[in-house]
């Protein structure tokens, strides 16, 4: 069994938050520079230089990519020869403890906005902390531990839908129903997007599969065929709709499109579209 200490998994959570707010991914900024010189629009191609220059500004003057610093959502996948180490003395604090004070010292340390409320519909008061985060734990086979820390911005979460589909649904309802999600998306959701579509398993976990497809490098494509198709014709029919970047018109809708699947019920057939805006922010670390 491995022992990992308390204070270096808040350690780390704390730099996830402030590398991801700070830092867009390679794959992110290739996307944007890609579809900037594809871009036949004029206006559209310079809102995408703009978006490349922001993220320069970002990371070289280490200040947030956008004012909406996001919800920490954070993907634990925990060895299991992993155990957490607590600080003698402090009782037995867990994964999830470190976790949310990691969240807390990133977003102090970085100056990054705090955008959490402890109660949903009634006083809806800030918890002044970002925290606590929307935490999503797997046990996997081995000694380490793996973070994924994603920033996700209120704007695009917001626009994010679900369905429940009859069995007997074709390939083409699907398409025309992610479609439409995402033109009623809009502008509201800061285009362009990267789509997480999640097909399978049950409410619950066809929502958390669209969440994590958003975490595929945006170069990648499904590893079953049907499924790459599928990705492909959902990114050429959603930039076929011609909203592009910030709405304003243009060929580049969409940066990507990632689909993930699980078993389901023989009566069922979910779909959930996760929405995520251009300034796509996560990091990961193992320790």
């Amino acid at each position: 069994m491995r022992y990992i200490e308390y204070e270096k998994i808040v350690e780390t959570v704390e730099s996830l938050c402030v590398k991801a707010n700070y830092e867009l991914p390679d794959d992110v900024l290739a996307a944007l520079k890609k579809a900037s010189q594809k871009e036949s629009g004029p206006v559209a191609a310079k809102i995408l230089n703009q978006l490349i220059e922001n993220a320069r500004i970002a990371a070289e003057e280490r200040i947030p990519l956008c004012q909406d610093t996001g919800l920490a959502v954070v993907f634990a996948e925990q060895g299991a020869d992993v155990c957490v180490k607590p600080i003698v003395g402090r009782g037995q604090e867990t994964l999830f403890d470190a976790i949310n004070a990691g969240v807390k010292a990133g977003y102090e340390k970085g100056y990054l906005r705090k955008s959490v409320v402890a109660d949903p519909l009634n006083k809806r008061a800030n918890t002044g902390t970002n925290s606590p985060a929307v935490i999503h734990h797997t046990i996997v086979p081995g000694d380490k531990l793996k973070l994924t820390v994603m920033a996700k911005g209120g704007g695009c979460e917001n626009k994010s839908q679900f369905r429940m589909f009859e069995p007997t649904a074709e390939k083409k309802q699907i398409i025309d129903w992610v479609v439409d999600v995402v033109r009623t998306a809009g502008a509201d959701a800061c285009p362009p997007f990267v789509v997480g579509v999640g097909i399978g398993g049950d409410f619950e976990l066809c929502c958390l599969l669209s969440k994590k497809a958003l975490l595929r490098n945006l170069a990648s494509r499904n590893a079953d065929r049907f499924y790459a198709e599928l990705e492909a014709d959902l990114l050429f029919r959603i930039n076929a709709l011609g909203l592009g970047p910030q709405g304003l018109g243009g060929d580049t809708t969409a940066l990507a499109v990632s689909v993930e699947t699980a078993p389901c019920h023989i009566a069922s057939l979910p779909v959930a579209v996760n929405i995520e805006c251009h300034s796509h922010r996560h990091k990961t670390a193992i320790i």
